[in-house]
């Protein structure tokens, strides 16, 4: 279900500069970085990429909705750990990504954690964003 203009929160704003090989930044500052393409794909490597910050984004969204379902289901998950692994390759339409999402969840039981996740995947806005345009992969 997407949401209206009126009931936005929060808007980030970030401008990029010559795209893959340039800066990225916020528009308060707080994020200002140097953007190249990783060396598996010709680039110099020397900054960060769109696909590293895109994990770093969803694994941090991704831990907060497991934090919302766990508070809802009682689970403890303080110690967890959320990793995005983004993937970047040709398609038919050029390029696209694919995501595994991994949590690490000490305090409860495997089939719990799997329940968890899963639930947490439904809630969690990158998610829903990507849901039916590429390929999420969950792993406990």
């Amino acid at each position: 279900m997407s949401i209206q203009q009126s009931d936005v929160l929060y808007t980030a704003v970030a401008t990029a500069e010559n795209g893959r090989d340039g800066r990225v930044a916020t528009d308060d500052g707080n994020l200002d970085v140097v953007v190249n393409p990783p060396k598996e794909m010709g680039g110099s490597g020397a900054g960060t990429n769109p696909e590293q910050l895109f994990a770093a984004a969803y694994s941090a969204c991704f831990q907060g909705a497991l934090g919302v379902v766990a508070r809802q289901e009682n689970a403890d998950v303080s110690g967890s750990t959320v990793t995005a692994e983004v993937g970047v390759g040709k398609n038919d339409e050029g390029f696209g990504i694919i995501v595994k999402i991994s949590a690490t969840i000490p305090n409860v039981a495997a089939a719990t954690a799997r329940e968890l996740v899963e639930k947490a995947h439904q809630v969690c806005p990158y998610s829903k964003a990507t849901r039916g345009n590429i390929t999420v992969e969950l792993a406990v």
